[in-house]
């Protein structure tokens, strides 16, 4: 799948004024598909620059995040809800949600930990507005920027597509603050659904007991 991409990348390059209509179209759709973005991301910085690239990755990742939160909430959310709706942590985390939506949104964004496909299905359950996904989803701008800028250290598709390990120190250091930002924003996200949930719990342990009095 990443060669295709890649080969998707260069004949995109190639299409001149409408290359960034056709990047977001193509970043729209492997998002809704579940296809990993990452070779796009970083394509994006080869292809376009930092500026430019960013820009486009970022309206790109918004609207197909936006089309697959709406495709899980009213089209497959039966589908979707088979996958997690009984999972303990989906429950916890859509509590959390329901009392402060718009920053636990932000904060799964900026952290690898959760998926960035499969959450977009995931929230279309939870009881995030579509207004406050939409808010809380910017968060993904400070990974989308620093992905896009290690693509563009890259140089040129070629290089992307053999998946060549060798790196720059600058690209190191890129990847190693992606992982720091990464990591605080999942401790964070932990933490608050942990107290969410442990405040929802206490609140309805003394309401069993009075009822079984």
């Amino acid at each position: 799948m990443q060669q295709q991409l890649v080969q998707a990348l260069a004949w995109i390059d190639s299409l001149g004024a409408i290359a960034p209509l056709a990047f977001i179209l193509l970043y729209i759709v492997i998002t809704v598909a579940f296809v990993p973005a990452s070779v796009v991301t970083l394509g994006a910085g080869v292809v376009f620059g930092v500026i430019k690239g960013s820009a486009l990755v970022f309206v790109g990742a918004m609207l197909g995040a936006t089309a697959a939160f709406l495709v899980g909430r009213y089209v497959a959310r039966d589908w979707v809800a088979s996958k997690i709706a009984h999972s303990p942590r989906f429950q916890a985390l859509d509590d959390a949600i329901a009392k402060d939506g718009r920053k636990i949104i932000f904060l799964l964004r900026l952290s690898p930990v959760f998926p960035f496909n499969l959450l977009n299905y995931s929230l279309g359950l939870s009881q995030i507005s579509l207004k406050d996904y939409v808010v809380g989803s910017v968060g993904i701008l400070p990974g989308t920027i620093m992905y896009v800028y290690l693509g563009s250290l890259v140089g040129n598709l070629a290089t992307l597509g053999a998946g060549d390990g060798s790196q720059s120190p600058e690209a190191a250091t890129v990847q190693w603050i992606i992982r720091i930002v990464g990591l605080v924003a999942t401790v964070a996200v932990t933490l608050y659904v942990t107290r969410i949930a442990r405040r929802a719990l206490s609140e309805a342990l003394p309401e069993e007991v009075a009822t079984s009095e």
